[in-house]
């Protein structure tokens, strides 16, 4: 009788024992890094943020319970970027999610152990941060920006909306936009199509930025179009600016530069990105790596207008155009 209820007990407890093991894997805190080229009090990459932590406690996993996450906010300036990847890596996080190009190349220089999950970049094979989309291979993966071909996109959509404009810049800043000669051969090709003159800007701060834009209004038909690149992003709110107080139509890659007085935007859903990065960043502390977790194109994009600078720079909107846009701002 003893040697029943021994086994009847010793049953019991093996029968706890996973859920005990359970219990402790939920109870665990696991710590994170995340790394973020933005200003802390900007509000867009905030929202994206929140958008992965949703999709994080749909997966079992809450900021304060069992996971600890450790943020690094820098802007767009590199040396800041450097100095919060090494912060970071420092830290030993078991992964980072990580915002930009900059941000994925300089915690690279640190670390090729550490799982770095980037979010919406542009070119990750071109960079050298995986070995191909299907197999990265090493210790980064994550979800992609627009394809070059956007730039087509972009001028296309000018021309729609100023179909008089005949010489276009395309603005970026080389050391954010490393990649920037994809974007400038489809930009180049799609300009030749339509008989527009096509002008490279390189510039380095909002400073050199301006004397551009000022230079380029001078002159008649003159159209802007920002390069999908973090500096851009970044300053979106005086690159509105300058565009309203020098009245040249602009095309953007970023939904929120439509959003605060842009005339119009076309490109990926980033907080969709940002969503769906949390389940990758579920199945790394789950166990899986990166080198097998294959990078991701954006599967949402948005077109927006904003009827009220298109009607302040005196320019119409074709029907057409409007039926198509996911938002027009009035």
């Amino acid at each position: 009788m003893q040697r029943r209820e021994f086994i009847t007990l010793l049953g019991g407890a093996a029968a706890a024992w996973p859920l005990v093991a359970r219990a402790q894997h939920t109870d665990l805190v696991r710590q994170i890094g995340v790394q973020m080229a933005f200003a802390e009090d900007d509000p867009e990459p905030q929202a994206w943020l929140a958008a992965s932590r949703e999709e994080l406690l749909k997966l079992g996993w809450k900021e304060g319970r069992n996971l600890h996450v450790d943020y690094r906010w820098t802007g767009s300036d590199l040396n800041a970027i450097q100095q919060a990847a090494k912060e970071l890596v420092a830290l030993q996080p078991e992964l980072i999610l990580s915002s930009s190009t900059p941000t994925t190349r300089l915690l690279m220089q640190q670390t090729r152990t550490i799982p770095i999950i980037f979010t919406n970049i542009v070119d990750p094979v071109g960079s050298g941060f995986v070995a191909s989309l299907s197999r990265p291979g090493g210790n980064v993966t994550g979800f992609v920006n627009l394809e070059a071909s956007v730039s087509g996109k972009l001028l296309e959509l000018l021309k729609e909306v100023a179909p008089r404009v005949a010489r276009v810049i395309m603005f970026f800043n080389p050391a954010t936009a490393p990649y920037n000669e994809i974007y400038l051969n489809h930009f180049k090709a799609a300009a030749a199509s339509y008989g527009v003159e096509p002008i490279m800007a390189p510039v380095r701060d909002m400073a050199e930025l301006e004397t551009v834009i000022a230079a380029q209004a001078r002159e008649p038909n003159a159209g802007l179009i920002a390069m999908p690149d973090g500096f851009n992003n970044a300053n979106r709110v005086a690159i509105t600016s300058l565009a309203a107080r020098y009245r040249l139509p602009a095309v953007y890659p970023y939904r929120a530069a439509a959003e605060i007085g842009g005339l119009m935007s076309y490109g990926n859903d980033i907080r969709d990105n940002y969503r769906r990065a949390a389940s990758y960043v579920d199945r790394v502390l789950r166990g899986e790596k990166p080198s097998e977790l294959p990078v991701q194109f954006p599967v949402k994009f948005e077109l927006v207008i904003n009827l009220t600078t298109a009607k302040s720079l005196g320019l119409t909107v074709p029907a057409t155009l409007l039926a198509s846009a996911d938002e027009v701002i009035e």
